[in-house]
């Protein structure tokens, strides 16, 4: 082949390289550098087998520990990001004296410890981690090949443009403590971690400290604070006091463990204080704050407010409850054995969680497309992009919809999102009649100016608390919220998810001057996963 043909080939094989590395990418330029096996001869296929994933890791292990990012990353199917990665490791992150145990394989799956050294001019200090990696075979080669991920490097590196340095911290430490002074340590509040490093990253300076030298993961492209690993040279800590409550903090820590994909939000009604917040999700997301998603009928809250506001109907009302209901073509039905009630109460609708009721009253008069957007705006403070809780959050989002999704987004969903934070604040709004934005952090630390809203009329906001009252104590909550001592109230819900045949489990309620929210991703009614949470962090109080 001439220079000029191969040069054209590998120029379009860096650019298929470019735009998504993987198996093809590697092997074809694998065969331009005439290693894509010889001509003619048969190529494996199917999973490699046992002597093949000993043989291909103890390579790749080898070559790690010898520093050879080139050879180390020839094993692998993305040759380009393995090299870079594996190279930084050494240049970047000054990890040295690499010692690589594996431990027994699991199919093509080889989990393995790492050993090393972390040298940063003269500070030194003993590096340990597990991480795995997996054996697949090549697609044009047949080769067995390592499936290359970040996190074949370290467990933390989660994305491509994630990466390992050692040096100054970007931040400061911080001594985060509760509202009564216990420090708030990762360990002991896992949920906490992330959410530590965003308030270091923002607040560390002005906590009064100063930067230590540490090993850390640079999240390069997502605005997401470096995470912490060793710490080679103690900087000083500042102390940056939190809004959180260690009781409740532990308490919704707990909770969250018995639900996979769960969240979690306590807030001071009275305040705005956030009191507690968690999250139990492998991908290690803060969604209580940043998730958005349909809160399904713990939205009714605010729909409820909306019809009461504008007249249409009361907490002693009507608010008719039929088998079905019909807006603009599109059928709503109720949940399964739910009996009808033609005479029933917007409070009895509202404690049964009947659907029809609310897609009745929606197009009574004055009511507009955009009734349901202002009031959630103007008086729940929700959907303007402007809370300022401390780190990054949501602020929900209720868009004015006209057709089916305008019934739709009274019920918790068509196009309306919130999250756990968001609901929080929804119910501390309705049973103070006050929407006092939830922070984290005091705005006096940095003259931030919270959000604000009209909040709810004192009679509105008396309906509403009642009504939650009921439910609470013989409604749909009443199953989970039995026992709990207090002035108690609740909304449950659950949302229906495209394509996923269990919904979404929700649930928001009060206790005193606590309130809190918590969604369970396919957790299924209200009650069955959310409510625990919620019970739980409510009886920890504040």
């Amino acid at each position: 082949m001439g220079k000029g043909v191969k040069a054209a080939v590998i120029g379009s094989v860096f650019a298929v390289m470019v735009g998504g590395a993987g198996y093809g990418a590697f092997n074809v330029m694998s065969a331009l550098n005439g290693d894509g096996g010889s001509g003619g001869s048969e190529v494996k296929s199917g999973p490699p087998s046992g002597d093949e994933v000993k043989e291909t890791s103890e390579k790749f292990f080898a070559a790690w520990e010898k520093g050879s990012a080139d050879s180390a990353a020839q094993l692998t199917n993305n040759n380009a990001a393995a090299r870079t990665l594996l190279t930084e490791y050494a240049e970047d992150a000054h990890i040295t004296d690499v010692r690589i145990t594996p431990g027994t394989a699991q199919n093509t799956t080889v989990p393995f410890t790492v050993r090393a050294e972390v040298d940063y001019k003269g500070d030194s200090k003993p590096l340990r981690y597990k991480s795995s990696l997996t054996v697949v075979r090549g697609l044009t080669t047949g080769k067995a090949l390592i499936d290359w991920k970040p996190a074949v490097v370290h467990p933390e590196l989660r994305t491509d443009q994630d990466n390992l340095v050692t040096g100054p911290s970007s931040a400061p430490p911080i001594e985060a403590v509760d509202r009564g002074g216990k420090v708030l340590a990762k360990d002991k509040y896992p949920s906490l971690g992330p959410i530590l490093d965003a308030l270091r990253a923002k607040y560390g300076e002005k906590a009064g400290g100063t930067p230590g030298v540490e090993l850390f993961v640079r999240h390069d492209g997502d605005g997401t604070p470096d995470t912490p690993l060793l710490t080679l040279s103690e900087g000083r800590a500042g102390k940056l006091k939190t809004t959180i409550s260690a009781s409740a903090q532990a308490a919704a820590e707990t909770a969250v463990k018995k639900y996979a994909e769960s969240s979690v939000v306590a807030v001071k009604p009275t305040t705005g204080e956030v009191l507690a917040v968690a999250n139990n999700r492998t991908d290690g997301w803060n969604a209580a704050f940043e998730g958005a998603a349909p809160p399904g009928s713990t939205m009714k809250i605010v729909t409820s407010a909306m019809l009461i506001d504008n007249g249409v109907t009361s907490m002693n009302g009507p608010a008719p409850c039929p088998d079905d209901a019909v807006w603009q073509g599109q059928t709503f039905r109720n949940l399964k054995n739910m009996a009808p009630n033609e005479s029933a109460t917007l409070a009895n609708s509202f404690m049964r969680s009947c659907n029809t009721a609310f897609i009745k009253l929606i197009d009574e008069k004055p009511l507009t497309d955009e009734s349901l957007t202002t009031e959630a705006q103007t008086r729940f403070g929700l959907g303007r992009d402007n809370w300022k809780t401390g780190i990054t959050s949501v602020d929900g989002s209720i868009p004015a919809e006209s057709g089916p999704d305008r019934a739709a987004n009274a019920i918790g969903q068509g196009k309306v999102t919130m999250n756990p934070l968001n609901m929080a604040s929804v119910t501390a709004t309705a049973i103070t009649g006050d929407f006092r934005q939830p922070y984290l952090v005091s705005p006096k630390l940095d003259g931030r100016k919270l959000a604000t809203a009209r909040g709810l009329p004192y009679d509105t906001a008396s309906q509403l608390k009642q009504m939650m009252r009921l439910t609470a104590t013989q409604g749909t909550a009443a199953p989970v919220m039995q026992g709990l001592g207090g002035d108690i109230g609740a909304k449950t819900g659950s949302a229906e998810v495209d394509g996923v045949e269990t919904s979404n489990s929700w649930f928001t309620g009060f206790r005193d001057d606590v309130a809190a929210a918590a969604m369970s991703e396919n957790g299924g009614h209200g009650v069955d996963a959310a409510g625990p949470i919620v019970k739980a962090v409510l009886a920890a109080g504040g």
